[in-house]
C-alpha cells in the first residue's frame, strides 16, 4: 500500500543548494538513520563524512557490491537499491528522487518514495520540478524549496584546447570521453577522467586527481550530475545526446541543468557552455538553465512489489501489473525483468522453477546486475549457471567461482581490458554479497574485493599514464600555489624543474621540452630562466676561455662548442671573411655576448687561415706586381682553382720573374687548370665549397650534402651525377669529365704521361704507347693514377677534347712491327739518353712541384719504357682463339690525336709556359700544353732544317700541331716536335726564310 506524506519533508531546489549536506546534519542529529543514495560513488563519499563525525564504528555501508556493518551501527549509507524495504530507524532519507522518472532505474527510487518512511523524520532529496507529482502522490508532504546558493551564467561556444582551467568537459560515450582526454593531454597537460563503467575506487582516485589539482581538467559523462561534490568552475558539453538504454535521445533542459549545476561551489558563481561539435544553446534553453525553470515530472515509473511466486507464469504475469494509481506509469522491462524473460523459455530452469521457493530465489538471482554489459541472453546463461547451483547445491559451486575469479585476477593490458576485468569480478562480488548464495561469503568477499581494488588501482595508474603529463600536473599545482619553482641544470644540459625535465639547453639555447605548452609553458620558462641567467654567464666565460681544439666548423656552416650549435656563418662580401651569427638566447647579453661573438669570430678566421693558409697568404701577398697580382687576385676570388682557358692571355703574357713569384706561393700552371696543389686536401677541399655556398646560397643546392663528402676524401676520380651542382667538383678540385670527375692534379700527370708519347719521333725508341708520333694508346699506367677502366678512359680522353681514331688490331700490330727495324737504325742509346735527360731536367721545376704536393700517391710508368706495345700483345688472344676453331675478331685499338679544343688552347699556352720553365741545357720544354707540344730554343744547331718546314719547304705556321711560333726573346720561330712525319722528298730551302741560316749552321754541326 502507499503510505501518506504526513510526516515526510521534501527538500527540493536545483544543485548547489547543500540538500545533501543538510540530510547529513539531521541524520546525526537522530539515534538511527538511513540514507539512500543513487551512486556507489556518492554513497561512498557520504559514508565518509559520516565517519568523520560520528566514528566508524556508527556507520554501516552497504551496497550491491560492499558491505561495511559494524556491530550495532547507529546509520546505514546506501544505494538506492541496497535499502531496505522495512525499517525501523529514526531517519530516512531518499536523494536525488527525481531519478523516479527514469526509465531504466526509475520504479525503484518510485518505491522507496512511496513506500520507505523513518519512525521520526523522512526526507525526500531532489530538483523542484518533483514538487508537483510528490504533492499529488504524497497527501500532507511538506516542501522546502531551496535557492542555488551562487549564480550560473551561459558562456557559449569554445574550442576545447580554449577551455578555462577548472573545467569539466561532458560525453556519454567512453570513446567520446578518451578522446577528448588525449587532447587535453596533448594540449594542456592531462585530464581526469569519470566514467559510469569504472569501479568506484577508480573514479574515486580519478576525482581525487582532479579535486588536488594535479590536473585541470575532468572529462566525465552525466555521472557528475548525481550529486558528487567537486571543485568545477565551467561545464563543457562536448555532447548532448544520450543512450539511455532504449534509444539515443537529446537531453531534455532538467537534465543538463543537472550537470551544467556541477559548475560554481558554494558563494561561487559557474558557468556552463558547448563545445566540439554541439551546436550552443538557444536562448530559451540558456534561460531556463540559468533560471531553473523546467517542465514538472508529470509520471512516475512504477514496478509491483506485490509478486505472486505460485509459478513462472505467475510471476511474470504479475510483473506485467497496472499502476493503482494515477500519476504513476508502468516500468519498461528492467535487466531482471528481461533476463527472467529468458530463463522462462529454458527448459531445465522451467524443470527447477516447480515450488514458490524456488520461483522466489530465480527471481532474486535474475536481480544481478549487468556490470559486464553483454547481450541479455549471455546474461541469462550466466543467471542460468547460478540459478542450478542454488537449486541443486544450495550454494553456488566455489569451483566454479573460483575460476571466474581468476580469469579476472590479472593487473596486465591497457584501459579496456583493466576495464572489462573490473566489470567482471565486481559480477563475483555482487555474488559473494548475497545472502545465502556462498558456502564461506566472507572469504570471497575479501578476494573480490582485494582483486577488484588491485586492478581499479591498475586501471587509475593505466588512465593516469594515458591522459596525464605528470610533469605538467605537478608544475601546474605548484603554479596555483604561488610557489616558486625550483630549476637546476645538469652537465649535460637536461634543465629541470621541481625535479622534472622541462627542456634542453644547448649552447646557448633553451628549447621546451615536447608537451610543456599551454599557459603553464610561460610559468615554467620563467622559472627555468632564472637558472638560465647565471648559466649564460658561466658558459660564455668558459668559452672565451676555451682553445680551438673545443670548437669546430661543421660542412652545414655552424659553429659547434663542445658538440653544441653556438654561430652559423653567413655571406659577407669578402668570401673569406664569412659574417658570424651567434645561436643565443635574448638572455645571453651585454659583455657575455661580446666575449662569445669576439671569441667565435677568432675562431673562424684562425681556421680559415690554418686550413686554406696558401690561398690566404696569396690573398696577401706584397711581392706580386702587375700581372701576377691581378691573376693572384682571380685565383683567391675563384678559391684557387682557375680554368686555363679563361686567363690565357694572362698567362701569355707573364714574364719568367712573374712566373716565378707565384710559383713560391704554391701556384702550379697546369695544362688544363691554373691551380694551388695544398688546397686539393680533403680539409681545405671542404672548406672551400663551404664558403664559395654560403656566398652563392649553396647549403641547399643539389650535391652538397652527398658530394661534398665523397670528394673530400681523397678520391682521385669518382662517377658524376648530372643532377649535382658542376660547381662543386671544380670547387673541390675535380674536373667535370663526362660520366666521371678527375682531380685536376692527376689530370696534370695525365697530361705528362701523354706528352712525351705525342712527342716520340720514329726511328727512336718507342715509350709504351706511343703510335706514331701523332697518336697514342691509353696504357696502364694511365687507367692506374685515374682509378679508371678503359670505358672511363674513353670519357675521360674525350672530355679533354681528344679524338679517338679506331684501328684493326693487326693493323695497329704491323704498324708497329713495322717502326722497330728504324728504331734500331736511329741515333746511339748515348745521344737518345742525352737528348730524353735533358728533356726531364727541363720539366723539373713544374713536375717536381706538382708531385709533391699531391694529395695522394699513385705510382707512374717510366716515360721511355721499351716494353711491347698494347697492340701487340693482342695478337696472343687471337692466335689462341683461331687455334680452337673460328678466329675470334680482336676488339679495335683506339689511337687518341688531339682535338681542335687543343689547337684553340695552344694559341694561349705556348708562349707564356715557355718563358716559365727556365733554360736547361740549352734547350726549354713546354710543359702543361694538353696534347704535349714543346717549343725548342735554337742554340748552337742543335735544330733539324725539316723540322721547320711544312710540306712544302716553307716555314711552318698557323694553327696546326706540328706548326712553329714564335718566342719572345729572339723572334725566332720554335718548332713542335710532338708529330712525327713521313718520309718525304726534301724541298730547297727559301733563302729569304728566317730559318735558312740556321738550318745550314746545324747541319755543319752535325757534320
Amino acid at each position: 500500500m502507499i503510505l501518506s506524506g504526513r510526516g515526510v519533508t521534501a527538500v527540493l531546489g536545483p544543485t548547489n543548494t547543500g540538500k545533501t549536506h543538510y540530510a547529513i546534519e539531521r541524520m546525526v542529529a537522530h539515534e538511527t538513520g538511513v540514507i539512500g543514495l543513487p551512486l556507489r560513488l556518492l554513497a561512498r563519499e557520504v559514508y565518509t563524512r559520516l565517519v568523520e563525525k560520528v566514528g566508524q564504528h556508527n556507520v554501516a555501508l552497504v551496497t550491491g557490491e560492499e558491505k561495511i556493518t559494524p556491530h550495532m551501527a547507529r546509520f546505514s549509507v546506501c544505494t538506492v537499491e541496497a535499502m531496505p524495504r522495512e525499517t525501523r530507524a529514526a531517519f530516512v532519507a531518499i536523494d536525488e528522487v527525481q531519478l523516479a522518472g527514469d526509465l531504466e532505474r526509475g520504479h525503484i527510487f518510485t518505491d522507496r518514495v512511496l513506500h520507505l518512511r523513518g519512525r521520526d523524520e523522512t526526507l525526500l532529496l531532489g530538483a523542484a520540478t518533483m514538487k508537483p507529482i510528490l504533492e499529488q502522490l504524497l497527501p500532507g508532504i511538506h516542501v522546502i524549496e531551496r535557492p542555488r546558493l551562487s549564480q550560473l551564467f551561459y558562456s557559449g561556444s569554445k574550442k576545447i584546447t580554449r577551455l578555462p582551467q577548472r573545467t569539466a568537459i561532458v560525453a556519454f560515450s567512453a570513446d567520446e570521453v578518451y578522446a577528448i582526454a588525449e587532447l587535453i593531454r596533448r594540449q594542456r597537460g592531462g585530464a581526469a577522467v569519470v566514467l559510469g563503467a569504472l569501479s568506484p575506487r577508480t573514479r574515486n582516485a580519478q576525482v581525487a586527481l582532479y579535486q588536488e589539482g594535479d590536473v585541470e581538467y575532468l572529462v566525465a559523462t552525466d555521472a557528475i550530475g548525481m550529486g558528487l561534490n567537486l571543485d568545477v568552475d565551467h561545464v563543457a558539453f562536448a555532447q548532448d545526446r544520450k543512450f539511455d538504454g532504449y534509444q539515443f535521445r537529446n537531453l531534455n533542459p532538467a537534465e543538463l541543468a543537472q550537470i551544467a549545476g556541477r559548475a560554481g561551489r558554494h558563494l561561487r558563481d559557474g558557468t556552463f557552455g558547448v563545445t566540439g561539435r554541439v551546436d550552443p544553446f538557444d536562448d530559451e534553453l540558456v534561460k531556463r538553465i540559468e533560471t531553473h525553470h523546467f517542465d514538472p515530472v508529470k509520471v512516475l515509473q512504477w514496478r509491483t512489489t506485490r509478486f505472486d511466486y505460485s509459478s513462472l507464469q505467475s510471476l511474470r504475469q504479475s510483473l506485467d501489473a497496472p499502476p493503482p494509481i494515477g500519476g504513476l506509469t508502468r516500468a519498461l522491462p528492467a535487466v531482471d525483468q528481461q533476463a527472467l524473460d529468458h530463463l522462462s523459455r529454458y527448459p531445465d530452469v522451467r524443470d527447477l522453477a516447480t515450488t514458490p521457493e524456488r520461483v522466489e530465489k530465480l527471481w532474486e538471482a535474475c536481480a544481478l546486475p549487468d556490470y559486464r554489459r553483454i547481450t541479455p541472453a549471455q546474461h541469462a546463461d550466466l543467471i542460468s549457471t547460478l540459478y542450478a547451483d542454488l537449486v541443486k547445491r544450495g550454494t553456488v559451486n566455489e569451483d566454479f567461482l573460483a575460476d571466474q575469479v581468476r580469469r579476472a585476477d590479472r593487473t596486465d593490458g591497457e584501459i579496456d581490458t583493466l576495464s572489462a576485468r573490473i566489470a567482471q569480478i565486481r559480477t563475483w562480488t555482487y555474488v559473494s554479497n548475497r545472502p545465502g548464495w556462498l558456502a564461506d561469503p566472507t572469504h570471497w568477499q575479501e578476494k573480490t574485493r582485494e582483486i577488484e581494488d588491485r586492478l581499479s588501482d591498475a586501471l587509475h595508474e593505466r588512465l593516469t599514464k594515458r591522459f596525464v603529463d605528470r610533469r605538467t600536473s605537478v608544475l601546474m599545482k605548484r603554479l596555483r600555489e604561488n610557489a616558486m619553482l625550483e630549476a637546476e641544470i645538469s652537465v649535460n644540459g637536461d634543465v629541470f624543474v621541481e625535479g622534472h625535465h622541462v627542456g634542453q639547453l644547448a649552447g646557448f639555447r633553451f628549447t621546451l621540452a615536447a608537451g610543456t605548452e599551454g599557459p603553464d609553458a610561460k610559468a615554467v620558462q620563467a622559472a627555468a630562466q632564472k637558472a638560465l641567467a647565471l648559466e649564460f654567464e658561466a658558459r660564455a666565460a668558459r668559452l672565451h676561455a676555451a682553445g680551438n681544439a673545443d670548437l669546430a666548423l661543421s660542412s652545414d656552416g655552424t659553429v659547434r662548442w663542445l658538440g653544441d650549435p653556438v654561430a652559423r656563418l653567413s655571406a659577407s662580401d669578402h668570401i673569406m671573411r664569412p659574417r658570424v651569427i651567434l645561436l643565443s638566447d635574448e638572455q645571453l647579453t651585454g659583455n657575455a655576448r661580446d666575449h662569445v661573438a669576439a671569441r667565435i669570430e677568432r675562431f673562424v678566421n684562425h681556421h680559415i687561415a690554418t686550413v686554406l693558409k696558401p690561398l690566404d697568404d696569396l690573398s696577401r701577398a706584397e711581392d706580386l706586381q702587375g700581372l701576377a697580382k691581378g691573376l693572384a687576385f682571380q685565383l683567391v676570388e675563384s678559391l684557387g682553382v682557375l680554368f686555363r682557358r679563361d686567363v690565357a692571355d694572362d698567362v701569355k703574357a707573364l714574364d719568367q720573374d712573374a712566373r716565378a713569384s707565384m710559383r713560391k706561393h704554391g701556384i702550379r700552371f697546369g695544362a688544363y687548370h691554373i691551380f694551388m696543389p695544398a688546397l686539393l686536401k680533403p680539409a681545405p677541399a671542404e672548406l672551400i665549397t663551404l664558403l664559395w655556398a654560403l656566398k652563392n646560397d649553396g647549403l641547399d643546392k643539389p650535391g652538397y650534402g652527398d658530394l661534398i663528402p665523397v670528394l673530400a676524401a681523397g678520391r682521385t676520380s669518382v662517377v658524376t651525377d648530372p643532377s649535382y651542382e658542376r660547381a662543386f667538383y671544380k670547387l673541390a678540385g675535380f674536373r667535370f669529365l663526362g660520366k666521371r670527375a678527375v682531380r685536376i692534379d692527376i689530370l696534370e700527370r695525365l697530361a705528362d704521361l701523354i706528352r712525351p708519347l705525342l712527342q716520340w719521333k720514329p726511328g727512336t725508341p718507342r715509350p709504351e704507347g706511343a703510335y706514331d708520333g701523332r697518336r697514342f694508346m691509353a696504357t696502364t699506367a694511365m687507367l692506374s693514377i685515374l682509378g679508371a677502366t678503359p670505358d672511363d678512359m674513353e670519357e675521360i680522353l674525350k672530355g679533354l677534347g681528344y679524338r679517338a681514331d679506331s684501328v684493326k688490331a693487326e693493323e695497329a700490330a704491323a704498324f708497329l712491327a713495322a717502326q722497330a727495324p728504324a728504331a734500331a737504325a736511329a741515333e746511339t742509346p748515348a745521344e737518345a739518353g742525352a737528348e730524353t735527360s735533358d728533356e726531364h731536367d727541363a720539366d723539373a721545376s713544374d713536375e717536381g712541384e706538382a708531385t709533391a704536393e699531391a694529395p695522394v700517391e699513385t705510382t707512374e710508368a717510366p716515360a721511355a719504357a721499351t716494353e711491347a706495345p698494347v697492340a701487340e700483345t693482342a695478337e696472343a688472344p687471337v692466335a689462341e682463339a683461331a687455334g680452337e676453331g673460328e678466329p675470334a675478331e680482336a676488339k679495335p685499338v683506339l689511337l687518341w690525336r688531339p682535338g681542335s679544343r687543343h689547337d684553340n688552347q695552344r694559341q694561349g699556352q705556348r708562349h707564356g709556359d715557355r718563358q716559365g720553365q727556365g733554360e736547361r741545357r740549352g734547350g726549354e720544354r713546354h710543359r702543361g700544353q694538353p696534347a704535349g707540344e714543346r717549343g725548342e730554343r735554337r742554340e748552337g744547331g742543335r735544330g733539324r732544317p725539316d723540322q721547320n718546314k711544312g710540306r712544302d719547304g716553307k716555314p711552318q705556321g698557323g694553327n696546326r700541331p706540328d706548326r712553329g711560333e714564335r718566342n719572345d726573346r729572339g723572334g725566332k720561330p720554335q718548332q713542335a716536335k710532338f708529330e712525327a712525319r713521313p718520309p718525304r722528298k726534301e724541298k730547297p730551302i727559301d733563302p729569304d726564310s728566317p730559318f735558312a741560316k740556321l738550318a745550314a749552321l746545324k747541319e755543319q754541326m752535325k757534320k
